[in-house]
């Protein structure tokens, strides 16, 4: 939109249709102006004879609050006009009466559309019968027929445009309102699987720091310090997911490479469990990188707290066009909480491309999460 178009709007509408009355006026008395009355050269023309044109301009300061009866007062004006003394100075141009039809095209209603035409039509009669006997020429009726359809479509092509331009501006809130509701729930996904995983960690550790402090007070300490850690990694995840720390966070973004540090966690908070690599590591894009990373995190989080797994197998299979994720589990399957879990991990995977599935494990024991990601380098 160019900064011409942008001022013009910006213009308050009774101030614009203030100055259309005024330019219409001067249209208008133009002709009263700039040519003399050849029957009385001296005296000119009288205020009777002036007084339609006023009629014809003056209403125009109303004409988007009330378009039809603007339009049957220019049409009365109009009439006023032809009827006055014939040697009334001529007007080529019904300036007043296109303003009129424009503004009920564009900013009428259907029914005030529909009425402004049978108004058109009653008008039309009635010049139809002073026609018969006052025969104007043919360019001057056809001249006039196009100039009232050229009003009334270009009004309606602005009517047009501005439905276009409401509907854009309706989308657009939409799809902004559909793009916050994705990003909360991204965050509630995010702070899920980070407050689910540690939590999880904490309350395993914390169950078997007390068991051990008086037969092997070595591996009761190591409990608690890795309550703490756990603890700490993730409040540095949350502070980077609630953006409390700038780009410069000590806090690492969740990655492929660090999914081995997550399975040691888990092994150290006494849940064994082993992470198996196949093929060559590659770099991934980053939403895939964190989308591996929550799928194992969220899967080792349903094995410790619900499984209640002696055990867990973490396996990344590197394929050629994809990153193949399995998470294995020797527990009781999955059993307890609201599944906003495993929803949460076909989420993330469909959100890059990606699909996941879930099912008994091997032998229909346990539990077991499969997940592909599209496996292109970044």
């Amino acid at each position: 939109m160019s900064a011409i178009t942008r001022s013009i709007r910006r213009i308050p509408p009774l101030a614009a249709d203030l100055a259309t009355a005024l330019v219409v006026l001067a249209a208008h008395s133009a002709p009263f102006v700039l040519t003399v009355r050849e029957a009385d050269p001296v005296t000119g023309y009288t205020l009777g004879q002036y007084l339609p044109v006023l009629g014809l301009a003056l209403p125009l300061v109303w004409r988007r609050r009330a378009p039809l009866a603007v339009l049957a007062a220019v049409m009365t004006a109009t009439g006023a006009y032809l009827l006055n003394d014939p040697d009334t100075a001529p007007q080529p141009i019904p300036y007043a009466l296109l303003v009129a039809l424009y503004t009920v095209a564009a900013h009428g209603s259907p029914r005030t559309r529909t009425w402004a035409l049978a108004l058109l039509g009653c008008g039309a009669g009635i010049q139809l019968a002073g026609l018969v006997l006052n025969p104007p020429s043919a360019d001057t009726t056809v001249r006039a027929l196009v100039m009232y359809v050229a009003a009334w479509a270009m009004g309606r092509a602005t009517a047009n445009r501005h439905t276009y331009v409401l509907q854009l501006e309706r989308d657009r809130q939409r799809e902004a309102e559909r793009a916050v509701e994705r990003e909360r729930a991204a965050i509630a996904r995010d702070m899920h699987d980070v407050l689910g995983h540690a939590i999880s960690l904490i309350v395993v550790q914390a169950e078997a720091g007390p068991l051990a402090v008086r037969p092997d007070p070595g591996r009761a300490e190591a409990a608690f310090d890795a309550i703490a850690e756990t603890g700490r990694e993730a409040m540095d995840q949350l502070r980077r997911l609630l953006g409390l720390l700038g780009s410069s966070s000590p806090g690492a973004p969740p990655t492929v490479a660090r999914i081995e540090a997550l399975v040691h966690s888990v092994d150290r908070a006494g849940q064994r469990a082993t992470l198996t690599v196949h093929g060559t590591p590659r770099p991934l894009p980053a939403d895939v990188e964190a989308a591996a990373y929550r799928v194992v995190q969220e899967a080792l989080t349903n094995a410790v707290k619900h499984a209640r797994a002696s055990a867990v197998a973490v396996e990344l299979d590197w394929r050629q066009d994809a990153l193949m994720i399995g998470v294995t589990d020797g527990g009781r399957g999955h059993t307890g909480g609201s599944g906003y879990g495993l929803v949460g991990i076909r989420e993330r995977a469909a959100a890059c491309g990606g699909s996941a599935s879930f099912g008994p494990g091997p032998g229909g024991r346990g539990f077991a999460v499969a997940v592909r990601l599209p496996g292109a380098a970044a």
